[in-house]
């Protein structure tokens, strides 16, 4: 296999960074356990359409164009004023009022995917859906960063595990790690149980501020959703069977789901 077809992942985290791997040509994935992605992927899962923003201005000027929109969101742990309810994919699942736009802001995850916008495809992924994320990635994509969120400075246990499992799931289709950092994390998570996350200080967040109801959201909500979700404009929108299965036969075909609309339980 010669240089121009070399399947490569690495594992990143921060904002700060996506700018490196999409400049570079890389598809990115962007990871927020607890909780962006998850409150994104389990929104449009139920049928919902879900807006992705980096900061309070911009939330206020999309939902500004938009009727009826679901502000949805956190600034560094907070709610902000007029918004309906905070960054939680329990809440989330909760409402089914599903006509209303979600406008969605977070203090990490939902500036990973601004910070992607120009590159060869941004992705949407959590716990829920890694597998269907692997292999879509297999089908369409050379390079691939997989990025985590980041908190305070820290790259999280839960954003290393999803990021380990689905850059392990291409390692065995091939890929090969693009740095010592990337073989690591996959090393140290690959066979790691979900309950290992619990370990972290997003953990413990949710535990001080009583909102708990979203780690238990998570631990019960593993690989559920086999479906990919991309952002395509400003919009986070769930991709057609027909775009990432089945695979090129290295064990990653996924079940078939509906185009439209999957029956999720939330």
């Amino acid at each position: 296999m010669n240089s121009q077809t070399q399947r490569t992942v690495v594992i990143d985290c921060f904002p700060e960074n996506v700018e490196r791997w999409r400049n570079e040509g890389y598809a990115v994935v962007a990871v927020d356990v607890i909780r962006a992605t998850t409150t994104a992927v389990t929104a449009v899962a139920m049928g919902r359409k879900c807006y992705p923003v980096a900061t309070l201005e911009q939330a206020l000027s999309l939902a500004s164009g938009i009727d009826n929109p679901l502000m949805v969101g956190e600034i560094g742990g907070d709610m902000p004023e007029g918004f309906e309810i905070p960054n939680s994919p329990a809440h989330v699942a909760e409402h089914n009022d599903l006509h209303r736009p979600m406008v969605l802001l977070s203090t990490s995850g939902t500036k990973i995917i601004s910070a992607a916008k120009g590159s060869v495809a941004c992705y949407v992924a959590c716990l829920r859906n890694y597998t269907a994320q692997v292999g879509h990635l297999i089908k369409h994509h050379l390079k691939v960063a997989v990025i985590g969120a980041g908190t305070r400075g820290e790259f999280r246990e839960e954003d290393q595990l999803c990021c380990a499992w689905i850059a392990e799931g291409l390692v065995r289709a091939g890929y090969t790690p693009g740095n010592d950092e990337t073989e690591k994390i996959i090393r140290r998570w690959q066979n790691a149980p979900v309950e290992a996350l619990l370990v972290s200080n997003s953990v413990a967040y949710l535990k001080r501020s009583g909102q708990t109801h979203d780690l238990d959201f998570v631990l019960e909500h593993i690989d559920d959703v086999p479906a990919v979700f991309e952002l395509q404009a400003n919009e986070i929108v769930m991709l057609p069977t027909s775009a990432y299965a089945p695979t090129d036969g290295h064990g990653f075909s996924k079940p078939k789901v509906e185009d439209a609309q999957l029956n999720v339980t939330v």
